[in-house]
Parts: structure tokens; C-alpha cells; sequence
């Protein structure tokens, strides 16, 4: 597959490859998908050559949502060339580092702050525009099944009594009312420090939009702000939560005297995906033996448990059943 990739680059009318040099690719670490990526060494620009198998991955998608993107000002890779009976991409690389390995309590306001306005660039890109899916309660019950599946199930080896399950349903049930009740605007869909890459001049570009969604108006703030990977103290939290806040009554998402209820989207938003991230990291470890995931659940376990205990007139009965049930099973495994 690497040579076949490596013929394909070669033979790219766009790559224009310093004079007197060969062509070479670096391979460089993957993502959770299936994706290998390799940067293309003595390029004139600098690129990424990508293997993606289309099998799994959303290749035309890609495509499409980094010209949406990139029309709005926005620095997502160009595409440069692509083979997607074969899983190929040519890209431009918009970064080597990670956002996730630059912050600190010192540099994260700068960050973030860039990260805001991105973000709300993203929400005023018009809905009909993107011919994007919405962010359906179907589809939003269908992400938070992987909790029950792989998380308390596969992982953790539990046998989930019906009364269980009716709870667990029914928590399903609020989380997508939330959803759905607030204004829809496009959604990156994993809006993360790991998704976040900085180039030489500092900016921000944006990857792995391939999953963006039409959707609830907080679910990328609380993808950043509540992160799998970083933490970051409520003070600093509800800070930035309050900046954005101001930020989208600005842009007329949100009446004013509201803020009660965006604090309650962003938090019930967060409980949804982390609920979803549980499942999606248990299968990444046992089916796709990547098990450095694992490693991220202790944060991911105590966002769901701090937001799940914030709202008990709704969420009591699943507090006490993550307690009693799921906690001493994980604390084994510790």
C-alpha cells in the first residue's frame, strides 16, 4: 500500500518537489479513525500524503467540508489531490503541533481566544450552505448506545438489569430534548486540542471536520472547553463560558437574559458527549487495540459524574447507579 502511495504522490501534477531532491514520506502518528498519514519530505509546500480507507472513512466529505471551510476564512487543509476509489489524499499540512502539547495555564487564553473566533466563524457559515446531515436525537441516541455496548458492557463486563436500562434510556431521552432545543448551527463534531493544529505563524488550522453535522449551537464549546484530553479548572471554565456566551448574543443565536439556560445547554451538551466518549474509547481499546485511550477515561469519567450530580432533579437515579454499580467495577481496574 505504501509503495502504490508513493507512486501516486510522485505522479501529482501539483507536487512540486525542490530541484535536485527525491521525494520521501514520513510516516507520523495516526488518529482514532483508520487514517495513516506521511508527510512528503523536499515538497516546494509543505504536504501531507494520506491514506484513508474509504471503506471506513468519509473521504468525499473531507473534501467538501475543507472547501466549506476554507471559502469562510477559515484554515482547514486544502485538498490538493485525492483517489477515493483507493483512499488516497493529498493535502496541505496546516501544522505540526497539536494544540493539546502548547497549552499551558500561560498560553490558553491566547489560544482559546483564536479557537472562539473560529468557532464562531464556523456558526455564521449559513445552514443551507453546507448540505450538511443534522444532528438528529436518533443520531444523538445512537452515539450515547455505545456507553451501555462497549463501556459497561465489553469493558467494565456488566449485565444491565431492565430497570437499568429504562434509566439509562430515559437519561438518553433529556439529553436529546436539550439537544435539540437549542439553536442548530454548523457542528465540527470533535472541536478538540488534538484537532487544533499550530503553524509557524501561530495560527490555528483546523482537521477532522469529515463528521460535521448541522447541530446544537454548544456542542463544539463544550468539546474544547470540557476536553477529554486537558483540563482545565471550573473558574477558568465558566470564564470562557461567559465570553462565548456574550459572543453569541452578539450574533443573535441567543436572547438576552438567557444565560441560565445556555449554561444549562453547554452542560447537558457536555454530559451527551462524554456519555458517547466512554463508549467510543472502550471500543477503540478493544476492538482497534488502541489502548491508549484508556488513559483518558479517568477525565472523561469525572466531567459525566460533576455534570450528572450538578442537575439532580434530573439525573439522580443515574448518579447512584454510576456510583454503586459502575465505580467499584472501574476502581477494580485501576
Amino acid at each position: 500500500m505504501l509503495d502504490n502511495l508513493y507512486e501516486w504522490v510522485a505522479s501529482r501534477p501539483s507536487l512540486e518537489t525542490l530541484q535536485g531532491t527525491r521525494l520521501e514520506l514520513e510516516p507520523l502518528g495516526g488518529d482514532a479513525g483508520f487514517r495513516r498519514y506521511f508527510r512528503v519530505q523536499n515538497s516546494r509546500r509543505s504536504l501531507l500524503a494520506v491514506i484513508s480507507p474509504p471503506e471506513t472513512e468519509k473521504n468525499r466529505e473531507f473534501v467538501t467540508i475543507s472547501s466549506l471551510l476554507r471559502r469562510n476564512g477559515l484554515l482547514a487543509p486544502e485538498v490538493l489531490d485525492a483517489d477515493f476509489e483507493r483512499g488516497f489524499l493529498l493535502v496541505e499540512d496546516v501544522g505540526s503541533q497539536q494544540l493539546l502539547g502548547l497549552l499551558t495555564p500561560e498560553t490558553v487564553d491566547r489560544y482559546y481566544h483564536q479557537a472562539f473566533r473560529d468557532l464562531l466563524s464556523m456558526q455564521r457559515i449559513n445552514r443551507r450552505e453546507t448540505g450538511l446531515p443534522c444532528y438528529s436525537s436518533s443520531l444523538l441516541k445512537q452515539e450515547m448506545a455505545l456507553f451501555p455496548e462497549w463501556f459497561v458492557g465489553k469493558l467494565l463486563g456488566l449485565e444491565l438489569e431492565t430497570d437499568e436500562l429504562k434509566l439509562i434510556e430515559d437519561l438518553f431521552g433529556v439529553l436529546s430534548v436539550s439537544a435539540e432545543s437549542q439553536p442548530q448551527v454548523f457542528v465540527h463534531r470533535d472541536f478538540h486540542s488534538r484537532n487544533l493544529m499550530v503553524n509557524e505563524g501561530a495560527r490555528l488550522g483546523i482537521i477532522d471536520f469529515q463528521d460535521a453535522v448541522n447541530g446544537p449551537l454548544t456542542y463544539d464549546l463544550v468539546s474544547l472547553l470540557r476536553d477529554c484530553y486537558v483540563y482545565w479548572p471550573d473558574q477558568s471554565v465558566e470564564k470562557w463560558l461567559e465570553e462565548f456566551y456574550q459572543s453569541s448574543l452578539q450574533q443573535g443565536y441567543i436572547n438576552p437574559g438567557s444565560k441560565q439556560e445556555f449554561v444549562r445547554w453547554f452542560d447537558l451538551m457536555g454530559l451527551q458527549r462524554h456519555i458517547k466518549v466512554l463508549g467510543i474509547f472502550a471500543r477503540l481499546s478493544l476492538r482497534d487495540q488502541k489502548h491508549g485511550y484508556l488513559d483518558d477515561l479517568p477525565l472523561v469519567i469525572h466531567y459525566v459524574k460533576t455534570v450528572a450530580a450538578k442537575y439532580p432533579e434530573l439525573f439522580a437515579g443515574f448518579t447512584a447507579f454510576f456510583d454503586s454499580r459502575l465505580m467499584p467495577v472501574i476502581a477494580s481496574k485501576d
